[in-house]
């Protein structure tokens, strides 16, 4: 029986997130994507603890639709608000989606604003 878009999305992210491990030195930037918005968490996966986080649904960085743009935006706040709290490396976690588009554009726009990874 084959399972639903979400069911595969679920097991890729189980997949990459057995080898994606947070520290306090180099936490783990998670990604989540919906159809309306994206979402970026900088976690310590030691503690179980958020360091930043960032997503095009706060009222600076909201669009009116998810695109390449709002993204890139949301990568670049996660990535100020990562350095604020002390953080330049982190690892990718690109939540099971493919590292392509939208999370691309995460990616490289927190790169651009400085973190590490």
């Amino acid at each position: 029986m084959r399972g639903s878009r979400e069911d595969a999305r679920s097991r890729r992210h189980t997949r990459v997130r057995k080898r994606v491990h947070g520290t306090g030195e180099r936490p783990r930037l998670a990604v989540y994507r919906s159809n309306k918005y994206i979402y970026a968490q900088v976690i310590d996966d030691v503690e179980g603890r958020t360091l930043a986080a960032a997503s095009s649904q706060e009222s600076g960085l909201r669009s009116d639709n998810l695109n390449l743009a709002a993204a890139a935006k949301v990568g670049e706040a996660v990535a100020t608000r990562a350095k604020d709290a002390g953080v330049t490396a982190v690892v990718f976690d690109r939540g099971g989606y493919k590292f392509h588009g939208k999370v691309k554009a995460l990616a490289d726009a927190a790169r651009e604003a400085g973190l590490e990874f």
